[in-house]
């Protein structure tokens, strides 16, 4: 493989690798946030925020870490063929299965594009009592599309690699959790 692909697996897969470890201690700030909106419910008034801000943390929490657990090999599979299947016909099939989830993930980026754009230039707000504004969670969602979208092409480059003999699947950041090249299909 060229190296310039080499170093995009390298960069793609340490940013999705770092960025996944970090959005995994959203788990906490939602269950803070959940926790103040039961308590605050029991012995005060209701908070409007809590319920619409744990939706948010979820969203943030769901889309930001896609791309870490596609590069983990976490994303659910029914393995009833694929399981039998030889390591190089997954990987063939793997190969032309993430062309598909590209395409999707083109789509649902110019979607996310459209909408985050129409959210900052009109100041779109939300239409719950709390009325946050909606740009936020929509940049949020735009940039974890994005993510999934590079490490699919990162999946798709190590599955062509792994065809051709050559293994870029090291775990980057020296982890052994990470870099299962084209486990993870949706």
């Amino acid at each position: 493989m060229p190296k310039a692909l080499k170093t995009y697996v390298r960069v793609v897969d340490g940013v999705n690798l770092w960025i996944g470890r970090c959005v995994m201690l959203l788990v906490f700030a939602m269950m803070g946030v959940l926790l103040w909106s039961s308590i605050s419910k029991t012995f005060f008034l209701p908070s409007l925020w809590t319920l619409e801000m744990a939706q948010f943390l979820m969203v943030a929490y769901f889309l930001l870490g896609g791309a870490y657990s596609m590069q983990l090999g976490a994303h659910v599979r029914m393995d009833l063929l694929y399981g039998a299947w030889s390591d190089r016909t997954k990987t063939w099939v793997d190969a032309f299965t993430v062309v598909f989830l590209i395409f999707y993930l083109v789509l649902l980026l110019y979607g996310a594009y459209s909408s985050t754009s129409y959210a900052l230039e009109y100041g779109e707000r939300s239409y719950s009592a709390w009325r946050p504004y909606m740009a936020p969670i929509k940049l949020v969602m735009s940039l974890g599309i994005l993510l999934m979208l590079l490490q699919a092409f990162s999946t798709l480059i190590k599955d062509i690699a792994k065809l051709r003999g050559e293994d870029l699947t090291a775990p980057p950041g020296g982890g052994s959790d990470s870099g299962q090249s084209g486990e993870a299909r949706a």
